[in-house]
């Protein structure tokens, strides 16, 4: 059974850096038949999906947070990493990692979330 389980700050400040970790317990992240993404969803408002690193390490970003979002991973500790800079209070959200399906794009295992909030 693959886990899925998000780690990082609650609570951090405008301007700053946010980094999430998301680790991964009953698959390798480098298995071919799926790639590994991050979503978000502000409160009261539907879900964003941010960007995905496959299998290999390519990385694909929204257009609309691909200039402050970076994805990687450390593959020795089956682990993502996720890095949005200049954070201000619309970025406040739960923050979620996902499995990608390779084959059709779904996303079959979630993690819990962490919710982000962003507030000096």
């Amino acid at each position: 059974q693959v886990q899925l389980q998000e780690s990082g700050p609650g609570l951090v400040k405008p301007s700053q850096t946010l980094s999430l970790t998301c680790t991964v317990s009953g698959g390798s992240i480098t298995t071919s038949h799926y790639a590994w993404s991050w979503i978000r969803q502000p409160p009261g408002k539907g879900l964003e999906w941010m960007g995905v690193i496959a299998y290999d390490g390519s990385t694909y970003y929204s257009p609309a947070l691909k200039s402050r979002t970076s994805i990687s991973r450390d593959t020795s500790k089956d682990q993502l990493s996720l890095q949005l800079t200049s954070m201000t209070p619309e970025d406040t959200a739960v923050y979620y990692c996902a499995r990608v399906l390779v084959v059709n794009y779904a996303m079959d295992y979630w993690g819990k979330g962490t919710l982000v909030t962003v507030s000096s």
